[in-house]
């Protein structure tokens, strides 16, 4: 590797993306640097690109989720999963790094996701810090942070396919508490909906509904798992609760999982779940307005449970690597990513994954320079 790294740098909302030189660092011990093989487009980065998450300071270099081989190591790495790691080595790494692990948040409520000093590769770094998102040629990881060496039967697609929606899908289904032999529904058919649908029949649902578009993604969620999968666009909502009662003798279904990020889907989920059921909101990452409620219809007579699951722990991060080495060769989380693309075009993948054109853009930060 050059000592000057190439890194797509998102400048600010709405801005072209630029390529940028920056210095190799120098590694202090316990660093090490990944040359990247992988990275991913997600519905994160296009709404870094919208603007629509706050505090963000741009520039930055995106690219949460990442995978790639150990260029440089200084000093003995550990993995998370308890294995030593060299130069060589392919690895990936939990994009969550300085959890503090002495807040309130850490240790009393035990929900490290609400850390005040929580930070994530890709997204709350600014550029000027250096490689810290994985649409670069490098990864710094800094000491301390989470990493582990892939497994031989995941190839960098198989993890990349899954991505950051395979690890928050882990988090899903521990929150939702999915039961064999119960059925769930998933509200969208992006990287996570899908993910969760995958997880949902490896944890024993009966049977698995879907709800989204376009048709592709349709297709997609039948070979995840889902039994029956509605048309978001032309099957009214009316139309899917009575096909969902007829489901479940009228009850409608155990768990809803909605991951969506849409207020009118919140409205229909709360519907479309039984009485005593579950229903887990993970797919509004970000504010896309009110949903319509009314709190003695579809919540307090229905004693219904509602749990929401932001973002992901570290043990979410282990759990998807375990499930791909068991799962990637019979579950296709590799057509999860439909295309990828060079540093270089990187404005054309957030435009298609704007446009819902794919399900997945993945990266390849070193196409541009062979």
């Amino acid at each position: 590797m050059h000592d000057r790294i190439l890194a797509a740098v998102m400048p600010g909302p709405r801005r072209p993306i630029e390529i940028r030189e920056f210095a190799r660092p120098e590694l202090p011990p316990g660093g090490a640097l990944l040359r990247t093989a992988r990275s991913e487009v997600c519905g994160t980065d296009v709404h870094l690109w919208h603007g629509r998450l706050a505090g963000v300071p741009y520039p930055i270099i995106p690219g949460h989720v990442s995978a790639g081989v150990l260029e440089e190591v200084r000093g003995p790495l550990r993995g998370i999963d308890g294995s030593d790691l060299a130069e060589g080595d392919r690895a990936v790494f939990f994009d969550v790094h300085r959890t503090c692990g002495r807040c309130r948040a850490c240790t009393v409520h035990r929900t490290p996701t609400r850390c005040g000093a929580r930070r994530v590769y890709g997204i709350t770094d600014p550029a000027s810090d250096g490689l810290f998102g994985g649409w670069s040629q490098a990864i710094y990881l800094e000491p301390g942070v989470a990493t582990a060496r892939l497994p031989d039967a995941v190839g960098f697609d198989d993890y990349i396919g899954g991505g950051c929606g395979l690890i928050t899908a882990v988090h899903i289904l521990e929150r939702a508490d999915v039961a064999p032999g119960d059925t769930v529904l998933v509200q969208g058919v992006g990287a996570v909906g899908l993910s969760a649908i995958a997880l949902a029949r490896l944890c024993g649902a009966g049977t698995i509904l879907a709800i989204g578009a376009p048709e592709s993604r349709l297709d997609l969620a039948r070979a995840m798992g889902a039994d029956r999968a509605y048309d978001l666009f032309t099957t009214p909502p009316a139309a899917r609760l009575e096909d969902v009662r007829s489901l479940t003798h009228g009850e409608g279904v155990d768990v809803v999982i909605e991951a969506a990020g849409s207020a009118r889907a919140v409205e229909e989920g709360l519907m479309l779940v039984r009485d005593g059921g579950r229903y887990v909101i993970a797919g509004h990452y970000t504010d896309v307005g009110p949903s319509q409620i009314n709190a003695h219809q579809h919540i307090n007579r229905k004693h219904l449970d509602i749990r929401g699951c932001w973002g992901s722990e570290v043990r979410h991060f282990l759990r998807a690597l375990g499930i791909l080495e068991r799962h990637a060769a019979d579950v296709p989380w590799r057509r999860i990513g439909e295309r990828t693309y060079p540093l270089g075009g990187l404005n054309e993948a957030l435009k298609d994954a704007d446009a819902m054109r794919i399900t997945k853009a993945l990266v390849d930060p070193w196409a541009a320079a062979e």
